[in-house]
């Protein structure tokens, strides 16, 4: 599947759509869930704050005293992570046994007594710590002397919880763009269906089974059908037109070449051979371009509705074979039919009788002695002509083709034979393929353009 394909882009587009949305929820889950995890921490601290004022006072040497610390274990464990200190103005300063020999360098701030402030400062071994603070103030003897309450938490618990969060959620998301990405190829293999009916209703159109576009298509298409139906009327008209001028012309010829015939029967009874025969070889080039017309203006028509057409073989190449082994050219010459079966093939009876009459008659013509016509039993079966006479050399095929040439400048015709073939083969979809023959001569085979039977 190239990048020109709608499908990889849109599958492409829907999946890196996924992956963007997918990694900006992620990075906005984790954040969230440690945002939820620090208020937790917070709110904690504050119960602890709560406990820690509650059990704050003075002795009777005004010296600060916790009667109740926080009753949580982590407090007594040295570097635990959860700690809390308590200070005066006049220097005093009391911390939880987990501070061990540090203090909490806390910024200067000087709340109202019924405000809670909270930090983040630098805690022992470079840790991070979320600080609860309040201000109260304390009797102390005959004043009342401020207090500052702290109590604060390490956030390394944050980030852990944060990071195992995140791996979790890494797979739990992964999961969900798989899901998701099989959804969007399926998605996009339904949104591409009815281009894919498209695509098969003009190759139905193309081959003949049908003749126009089916309608019951989606709304956005119908447009799309509606033109291409359009078109395809508008092609057929003027085909149909070019059929008639062409048939119109060449019949208008008809009567003058008969004319010419006779003038020419004239002249050979006068005895003016030499004008005859200039004349009648004029006659026959036209006849023959006529003729050529003709058949590609019934080929065209005929091919567009060649849906159901099929022409039993072997019959018609008896008949031709009866009718050319009693010219002239053809008496001497020993035809053998080699059609394996009863084959028959897609192609209306006259157009395939134009085809190998003319390649019969080419065999005909330079044959020595013999002349075999082959066909298999397969469906759509490849037909060969052959012949023992000199042959074609492989450089000289592909200029034999081409319209107007011949090779063999003394014989008579136009040159038309297999112009007049391939217009014929290529209404169809076939071909014509020359080749070297067992007999010594040429080999002509007939068969569909993707064939892959065809003998070299």
């Amino acid at each position: 599947m190239s990048w020109g394909s709608l499908r990889l882009r849109l599958v492409a587009g829907g999946l890196a759509a996924i992956l963007i949305a997918l990694t900006i929820a992620g990075a906005g889950l984790t954040l969230l869930f440690e945002r939820h995890v620090t208020r937790t921490i917070g709110d904690d601290l504050d119960i602890y704050l709560k406990q820690l004022v509650a059990g704050i006072d003075a002795d009777a040497r005004g010296k600060l005293v916790v009667g109740r610390p926080p009753a949580d274990p982590r407090f007594s464990d040295p570097l635990s992570g959860l700690y809390w200190q308590v200070s005066d103005d006049g220097g005093q300063v009391l911390r939880s046994r987990s501070l061990w020999d540090t203090a909490l360098d806390l910024p200067q701030d000087e709340p109202s007594p019924s405000e809670l402030h909270r930090h983040v400062i630098p805690g022992p071994a470079n840790a991070r710590l979320l600080v609860s603070e309040r201000r109260v103030l304390l009797t102390v003897g005959d004043r009342r002397a401020p207090v500052r309450v702290v109590v604060a938490a390490d956030l390394a618990r944050v980030s852990a919880a944060g990071s195992q969060f995140a791996r979790e959620l890494t797979l739990a998301l992964g999961l969900l763009g798989l899901v998701l990405a099989a959804a969007t190829s399926i998605q996009v293999g339904l949104g591409l269906r009815p281009l894919d009916a498209l695509r098969r209703g003009v190759a139905e159109v193309r081959s003949g089974q049908r003749k126009h576009l089916p309608a019951d298509v989606p709304a956005e298409v119908t447009p799309l059908v509606e033109e291409v139906n359009s078109l395809i009327e508008a092609q057929e008209r003027e085909i149909e037109r070019s059929r008639s001028r062409a048939a119109d012309l060449a019949h208008g010829l008809k009567t003058p070449l008969a004319a010419l015939a006779a003038d020419v029967a004239l002249l050979r009874r006068r005895g003016e051979q030499d004008v005859a025969q200039a004349i009648e070889a004029v006659g026959d080039t036209m006849s023959r371009h006529v003729d050529r017309e003709l058949a590609r203006a019934r080929a065209r028509g005929t091919a567009r509705q060649r849906g159901g057409i099929s022409t039993p073989l072997r019959p018609l190449v008896e008949s031709l074979v009866l009718t050319l082994a009693r010219t002239p050219t053809a008496q001497r010459l020993e035809f053998k039919i080699c059609i394996t079966g009863e084959p028959s093939v897609p192609l209306d009876r006259t157009d395939l009788a134009e085809v190998l009459g003319n390649l019969l008659e080419n065999a005909a013509r330079h044959a020595k002695s013999k002349v075999r016509i082959g066909a298999g039993a397969t469906a759509n079966p490849a037909i060969s002509v052959e012949d023992d006479g000199p042959g074609i050399a492989s450089a000289e095929r592909a200029r034999v083709l081409e319209r107007g040439v011949r090779l063999d400048e003394r014989g008579e015709g136009a040159g038309l034979g297999l112009a007049i073939v391939q217009d014929v083969l290529s209404a169809y979809g076939w071909q014509l393929v020359l080749a070297d023959s067992e007999l010594g001569g040429l080999k002509a085979i007939v068969a569909p353009q993707d064939s892959r039977r065809l003998v070299a």
